[in-house]
């Protein structure tokens, strides 16, 4: 989703907050629990969960097993469920030609650096580039080339655009940034 005028141009950037990763949160989270009690009643020798019977599973070392893997589906489900809540990769790039700058912001973990702010001279962006691998891990990348530094990645990495719809946007703000666009 992009906001676009004359003189301003704002892309909000989505994070790690989808539907997906939704789903595989509560899914790790379910399956985990799942295995953690399995585990647990073979430790007791009592059926936690209706209709399925842990009187087969020895603890030692099925059980023990079991609850390591609960535990650690468990965190890794957590982890994820807090990625989603605090939107980590989430932003906007804008820019601002009246103004002569740009502003390339994400969201990331919390803590000293939660707030991720790249702020640019427009006079100092060189290009627009697009970067493309292709392959069975096929990326895309539209960055802005800035004079002195590094080159600056504007579109997620996971993200999955076609060449087309890509080339579109690097053409549509390469003309509003009235720089050249490199990596075609």
């Amino acid at each position: 989703m992009s906001s676009r005028s004359k003189w301003v141009q704002v892309e909000f950037i989505k994070g790690s907050r989808t539907f997906s990763n939704l789903c595989w949160a509560c899914i790790l989270v379910c399956g985990a629990t799942g295995f953690l009690l399995v585990g647990f009643s073979s430790f007791i020798g009592k059926d936690l969960i209706p209709n399925i019977s842990s009187k087969q599973i020895a603890f030692i070392p099925q059980g023990l097993v079991m609850c390591f893997y609960g535990i650690a589906g468990l965190f890794m489900g957590f982890y994820l469920c807090c990625t989603v809540f605090w939107d980590v990769g989430g932003g906007y790039n804008y820019f601002d030609k009246q103004e002569g700058i740009s502003y390339v912001f994400r969201w990331g973990f919390p803590g000293k650096n939660r707030r991720i702010r790249i702020q640019l001279l427009l006079k100092d962006i060189e290009a627009v580039g697009l970067k493309t691998q292709e392959g069975l891990f096929s990326s895309r990348i539209l960055y802005l080339k800035v004079r002195g530094q590094r080159s600056i990645p504007l579109t997620r990495i996971g993200e999955n655009f076609t060449l087309d719809n890509l080339e579109k946007k690097a053409a549509e703000l390469a003309r509003f940034l009235r720089v050249s666009i490199e990596g075609f």
